[in-house]
């Protein structure tokens, strides 16, 4: 059981978590697709992704699994699944940061202060482990033990949805198309909300779902995350203009310097943080009834609208 009255501690539990499952469900470099050991060749793909896959990271999306799961309420059993699924969100969120990063996208060469997986391996591969760790997700949620078939099937289709073409990949197309151009604030908010909230909604539904969340607390959960996705945004964009090279792990001003279009362009500094509150309240409003069990979704919220980095 992961603490729930230190958000610190329970942030820390869930990377100490995964940093001991991420390797192992990632898979060792071998196939049963084939007669002879592939794990010479395989062997530069797998560690190319375990590079990319235990960067770092503060693990908000695998802590709203967690968090998710804890609000509704379960026993210990469950923490098996929980540990694949949260892992599964991970492996997408990296997938889309490997890609993101690419010369053809964002064309970043750091993350996390370390250099990105196609500057540290090189750009085919970079390409090909986004791939693999996007298809290995999907195959870890056809492997959960203690779910209901109905509800895996459930998992499956909202994560297929929210990273797909209506939902991450969508909102990163509608970001490369927006360099360079004037964008309005609902149009903004859309790009955000696929590009960004799609997943943490997809992370909090997914918790939910393997905790046997009802029809009423899924709809309330899916409030909450759809205003921490959004806010989540929010922060990045102001802590794009206030953090350093150093506390960011990659270039400090990264967005103005390829003039993206972002929330303080629109709302001026003050109001981007202004709107972080109001994002933040409404998340708070939604789980009034959920009490107790939801106090690390709360701190949640508020840790994503005041973090640094």
């Amino acid at each position: 059981m992961f603490p729930q009255s230190d958000l610190s501690a329970f942030l820390d539990a869930c990377r100490q978590q995964l940093s001991q499952t991420l390797v192992e469900l990632l898979g060792q470099p071998n196939s049963e697709f084939c007669d002879s050991d592939a794990s010479v060749a395989l062997g530069k793909l797998f560690s190319a992704a375990e590079y990319s896959l235990t960067n770092g990271g503060k693990r908000i999306r695998a802590g709203l699994v967690y968090a998710a799961a804890q609000a509704i309420g379960h026993d210990d059993a469950l923490y098996a699944d929980l540990d694949k699924i949260a892992a599964a969100l991970e492996m997408i969120h990296a997938y889309s940061l490997v890609h993101d990063d690419l010369p053809a996208m964002d064309d970043d060469d750091l993350r996390r202060g370390k250099p990105t997986c196609h500057i540290a391996f090189d750009e085919p591969t970079a390409i090909l482990v986004g791939d693999g760790l996007q298809t290995r997700a999907f195959e870890l949620l056809t492997q959960l033990e203690h779910c209901s078939a109905d509800n895996a099937l459930k998992m499956i289709g909202t994560l297929a949805a929210a990273a797909g073409n209506r939902g991450m990949v969508g909102g990163q197309a509608i970001d490369l198309g927006a360099v360079n151009t004037e964008l309005d604030l609902t149009q903004l908010q859309t790009m955000h909300q696929l590009k960004t909230g799609a997943l943490i909604r997809a992370s909090v539904a997914l918790g939910a779902l393997a905790a046997g969340a009802n029809t009423e607390q899924l709809a309330k959960l899916d409030t909450y995350a759809q205003a921490i996705g959004l806010s989540f945004q929010v922060q990045d964009d102001i802590i794009d203009i206030e953090s350093s090279t150093e506390e960011l792990g990659k270039q400090q001003g990264a967005d103005q310097a390829l003039n993206k279009p972002t929330f303080p362009r629109l709302l001026g500094l003050d109001g981007a943080k202004d709107l972080a509150q109001q994002l933040h309240q409404q998340a708070l409003g939604a789980l009034e009834e959920l009490a107790d069990s939801a106090w690390t979704l709360r701190e949640l919220s508020a840790f994503i609208i005041s973090r640094r980095s």
